[in-house]
Order: C-alpha cells, then structure tokens, then sequence
C-alpha cells in the first residue's frame, strides 16, 4: 500500500476501539504472559457471534515428537466423513487457545459443510522456536496419515489460522509441498510472514489500535531465542527459499492493520511462483477482527468468503 496517511476505521470499527480504550485494560505487553493468557481468555469472546449448535465436538490429543501430547477439538456439522481444516489459532504464539477461537471454528465448519479441527499448539515463553511450528506440523501428518480414525477424510485436507496461526498454517503448507502431502488451501487470516517489522504499515500503524509495536515486539521476544532466527523461513514464510507448489491460498487482510503489508506481499510471493492466490483485504478495520461478528459487519462477510474458499476447496 502506497498511502502514507492511515486508512480510516469504519464507524463500526472506531466504536469498538473506543470501547477497549475506554475499559482501560492493561496492555498485554505490561503484563506477564500468563496474565496475558488470562485477559486475553477472558476477551476472546465478548464481540462473536453465538455460537453455533454442531453434530459433533470431540476433544483428543495429537502426539507431538517429544512425546507431548497436544490438545485438539474437532467440529462437525454432520457425522458424515468429511474433509478437514486444521486449524491454528492467533495469539502471538504466546497467548490465545482452543476456547479463544472456539466460535469461529464453528462457524467456519458450519458455514463450510468441512470439519475443523482446532490445534492446542504449546505456547511461549514456556515453548520457544521451533516449537510452534513443530507442534503444527506433527498435528498435520496426524490428521493426514490418521484422519480415519476420527471418521474424516484426511485425503481432502485445508491448513489455516489466524495472525501467528496464519504464519503456522503457511509454513505447514510450505513443508506439505516438501513431504508431497497434498493440501487443498492454506486458508489465512492476516498472517504473519515478514521477519523485520520494518512495512510501511508497520510504522503506520505502530501504535494499533489493538496490535501495535509494542505488543508484536513483546511476542515475539517471548517466542524467539534470539534475534537471528527473525529470519528463519519458520518464522518469517516471505523468507522461504521458494513456493512453487504450495498450496492454493485464500488470504483475508485487515486494512487497518501492521501486518496488512506483509499479508499482501506474501500473496505476492504466492502469486509469482504460480500459486492460486484469493487475496480479500477488509477495509476500515483492523486486527482480529474477524473475531468481531456482533459488532463488525466485515467479521460476518470474512467469515462467509474463507468459508466459501473452504467449500470449494474441500468439496469441489
């Protein structure tokens, strides 16, 4: 994006955001990452949408390499054998969990006639890179090799997730390619993918709403062990050598927002080495918003287009 003025919030938008300030909740980044964990849980939900009645909701366990076992829920509309979204939740890759992102994995399996199954990836400070990723890509060729066994169709499988779940459902796309485990769609909402935060709106909007530089810099220096692996392909996708053969890839962006830039030069990335790219960016609205459908009218339509790009996908 060329403008050096900031994007405007929609009315509904700028409502919200004068909400937050005036609740005058302590910024994450003042807080420990368990009291993070903590707000962030106890907010999550506050703006979705009720949460949609489904055939099946299971909680199980996906075995991680070490010997961990991950928590993960799976959602169905029907008791069908269906395809399947894996899906990695937002949150720095510090805070954020299965119950953070509860409703619109509902939403997406309702709205899509696919299962979600929704990954409890460890967190940091506790789990440094590669953690995250290690955990997304186990959980990956569990539900491929194993999908049977939860009554699904491993063989039509979509990767997705939201800010750092973005950035874990990419880079599973990227090692998929690489195992030659077929992926119909990398379904990402405002992802994560630059090692730097050094985009144009990344000092446009270094000071949020919502997301701002001190926040990302405070996730970060919980997830990371040192500043060099910033610029690990793991960490930072638009830092893999290349794509060529990934996945299709649907992107929703939030105009108003640090990480729109990167979100669009990924797609970029994508498009240049021949992948199908559906790239929708959400005017006057700003990260996590899609996690806002009582408020924000563009929450509801991004919802509908990813389950749109899901359905197709999945169940061409």
């Amino acid at each position: 994006m060329t403008q050096t003025l900031a994007p405007k919030l929609t009315a509904r938008m700028a409502g919200v955001v004068d909400r937050m300030a005036r609740a005058r909740q302590a910024p994450y980044h003042t807080l420990t990452p368990a009291q993070a964990r903590a707000a962030y849980e106890k907010g999550a939900n506050v703006l979705e949408v009720p949460k949609p009645h489904l055939a099946r909701i299971e909680d199980f366990a996906i075995p991680a390499r070490d010997g961990d076992a991950l928590p993960a829920r799976l959602y169905a509309p029907s008791q069908a054998r269906l395809p399947v979204l894996l899906f990695f939740h937002g949150g720095g890759f510090t805070v954020g969990s299965i119950a953070t992102h509860d409703t619109l994995c509902r939403v997406l399996a309702q709205k899509s006639g696919s299962a979600v199954v929704s990954l409890d990836y460890r967190l940091a400070p506790q789990h440094k890179f590669p953690t995250a990723s290690n955990d997304a890509w186990d959980a990956c060729l569990f539900i491929a090799q194993r999908a049977a066994e939860l009554g699904l169709d491993g063989a039509r499988l979509a990767l997705g997730g939201d800010s750092a779940g973005g950035t874990l459902a990419a880079v599973c796309a990227i090692l998929a390619r690489d195992a030659g485990l077929p992926v119909a769609l990398q379904l990402l909402f405002y992802p994560g993918t630059t090692a730097h935060q050094d985009t144009a709106s990344h000092r446009r909007f270094a000071e949020g709403p919502l997301l701002g530089e001190p926040l990302i810099t405070w996730f970060f220096s919980q997830y990371l062990n040192s500043p060099a692996e910033r610029d690990d392909w793991r960490f930072a996708p638009l830092n893999a050598e290349d794509v060529d053969g990934v996945a299709p890839a649907w992107i929703g962006l939030a105009e108003c927002d640090p990480v729109v830039d990167e979100g669009i030069a990924y797609a970029d990335k994508l498009r240049a080495a021949g992948v199908p790219v559906d790239l929708e960016i959400y005017r006057g609205v700003i990260h996590e918003f899609v996690k806002m459908g009582r408020a924000i009218p563009e929450a509801m339509q991004a919802q509908a287009d990813a389950a749109r790009a899901l359905k197709e996908a999945l169940q061409p």
